[in-house]
């Protein structure tokens, strides 16, 4: 595709790129978040040249070439994952014995990369080189210095956090510096990969790579901060699985990092020997890219949505953050809130696939005010939940209300993301998709 579009550039005067039909389309002041993204040539040609077809809804009616790449992308997604649910879940929870809630806050910085991906993003989209191709330039050396710094770091986390804040002993800084490294490396191979999506699928099945998206990401974080906790926690092991209570869990974090390390660098080695990236030529500089990115951030339509997001979760804002919490005050129990969120978390995966499938079928930004309107009856849900907890404990029936509840909010949440990725996937430019995409999420 990326040939295509350069080929289009080159021989057309008028500038027909794809960034440049989006731009004049949002532009417009008829439209509209509902309206179709108009494909131009170049994207009709690469969508012919894949065999690809609009009316291709269900993932395995996709082609074969597409389910391939989808496959990739989970992956890479999913990578992406595992240390950010580290870093931005388990190891904070894991502190919170150590450490002050002031140095929390210091260990809290370490997460900022990812908010803040947008600064060097124009930096990935320009600068790589032909020979290893335009993605992998970036994705096989961020994920080789990843494996190795979760190596490094698995032999000494444990150890750093036992003395962590104690006369000494080592720093919250220097602790915070080796997973604000991790967590850049994760943001930077997000652009890349979202750059890549927009070309290792077909034009007509682009909406699937917010589903790998949100599959691999949700995959990742789940297991490095649910799953690892649960597995790590003494209760929950002792509970579930021994018949004579120990005073360990079943996981460690030294031997966490460990085993995603050497995966990191067993999926590196593979993706630089099995999977050949088409080669293209660079045509825009660092500083055309970024002032691309400063023309979209003017268009009106684009200030809207940035609103739109900025506003969007207020509404349910209390739910996502503090109805679990409310719910461990009145005594629902860690071990239970395990059990609820591992039983939800298959619900979140299958519901992904089924709302990028939606988003084929539906206009994306639709599907997104569906699953908006959803969310805040979720959040009422969810209130209520908490208002009827049982005075004489935890029943099964309750239970089973608070897993009902927590499904039902899962599902819009994730129909929101869903849709609102593909809509950005839609009217990205592929050439500096990796811009185009964090710009939006961002």
């Amino acid at each position: 595709m990326n040939s295509n579009i350069e080929l289009s550039r080159r021989n057309n005067k008028h500038d027909s790129s794809p960034a440049a039909v989006t731009a004049n389309l949002m532009s417009r002041e008829s439209f509209s978040l509902d309206d179709p993204i108009p494909k131009t040539r170049s994207d009709k040609d690469a969508g012919a040249a894949a065999g690809s077809s609009s009316s291709s809804n269900g993932f395995f009616d996709l082609p074969e070439q597409d389910r391939r790449n989808f496959g990739l992308l989970v992956l890479l997604y999913f990578l992406q994952g595992v240390p950010l649910g580290l870093a931005t879940g388990s190891v904070p929870f894991l502190l919170k014995s150590h450490l002050s809630y002031g140095e929390i806050g210091v260990f809290s910085l370490a997460s900022y990369p990812y908010s803040l991906k947008l600064l060097w993003s124009p930096i990935v989209d320009a600068v790589w080189s032909p020979r290893f191709g335009r993605r992998k330039s970036w994705i096989l050396p961020i994920q080789l210095l990843s494996g190795i710094g979760m190596l490094w770091l698995g032999t000494r986390v444990e150890g750093w956090m036992a003395t962590t804040g104690q006369p000494g002993g080592p720093t919250v800084w220097g602790f915070t510096w080796w997973w604000f490294f991790l967590v850049l490396m994760c943001a930077t191979q997000d652009i890349a990969v979202d750059g890549w999506a927009l070309t290792l699928l077909s034009p007509a099945n682009i909406s699937y790579a917010s589903t790998a998206q949100t599959v691999g990401l949700t995959a990742g974080q789940f297991l490095s901060y649910t799953v690892f906790l649960a597995f790590y926690s003494k209760d929950f092991a002792n509970r579930w699985f021994r018949t004579e209570p120990l005073d360990h869990g079943l996981l460690g974090l030294g031997g966490y990092l460990t085993f995603w390390g050497w995966a990191y660098i067993a999926v590196t080695v593979g993706l630089a020997l099995l999977k050949r990236e088409e080669r293209t030529r660079n045509e825009d500089g660092v500083w055309d890219v970024y002032k691309i990115m400063w023309g979209v951030l003017k268009l009106r339509n684009v200030q809207t949505i940035i609103l739109v997001h900025l506003i969007a979760k207020i509404g349910f804002q209390a739910n996502d953050g503090v109805t679990n919490l409310k719910l461990l005050d009145k005594g629902l129990g860690t071990d239970n809130l395990a059990l609820i969120v591992l039983i939800d978390f298959p619900f979140e995966i299958g519901l992904g696939y089924y709302a990028g499938k939606w988003s084929q079928e539906f206009t994306p930004m639709r599907l997104w005010c569906w699953g908006f309107a959803g969310r805040l009856i979720a959040a009422v849900v969810a209130q209520l939940t908490v208002s009827i907890f049982p005075s004489g404990g935890v029943t099964v029936p309750y239970l089973l209300v608070v897993i009902a509840s927590h499904v039902f909010s899962t599902f819009t949440n994730t129909v929101m993301f869903v849709a609102v990725s593909a809509f950005h996937a839609k009217v990205a430019d592929p050439v500096i998709g990796g811009t185009y995409m964090t710009l939006l999420a961002t």
